[in-house]
């Protein structure tokens, strides 16, 4: 690569951070801050709150948001070698079926470790 286009490119890395920020950054230096107490109070669908606004969330949520995720991004991997399986060799066929093997792999580790019973 010739040097014009590795200032492309730097250029990129300078610019790219400044495009969200930028917005942000002006959006705190132009924006007039009267805070009251109207304001900072907990809005909930505009229904007066009852108790405590400030409950914590079970762990366990967590932990099934996470496997969620593992298995949703899991399918964005899986969709496009299904879609091709028709086209593709042995050995492609033999990484896909490697790759649902880990993920087998991985639900029932998470089942025998107990992450999907409630208690």
């Amino acid at each position: 690569m010739e040097l014009g286009q590795w200032a492309f490119v730097a250029a990129f890395f300078v610019v790219a951070p400044l495009l969200p920020i930028a917005p942000i950054v002006l959006n705190r230096l132009l924006a007039p801050s009267r805070p009251s107490e109207t304001k900072l109070d907990v809005y909930e669908c505009g229904v007066e709150t009852v108790g405590d606004t400030w409950g914590q969330i079970k762990v366990q949520y967590y932990l099934y948001a996470i496997i969620f995720l593992v298995f949703d991004v899991e399918m964005v991997f899986l969709f496009p070698w299904a879609v091709a399986l028709g086209s593709l060799d042995f050995s492609a066929y033999l990484a896909g079926l490697v790759f649902v093997f880990l993920l087998v792999e991985g639900l029932v580790y998470a089942w025998r470790k107990g992450a999907l019973e409630w208690n």
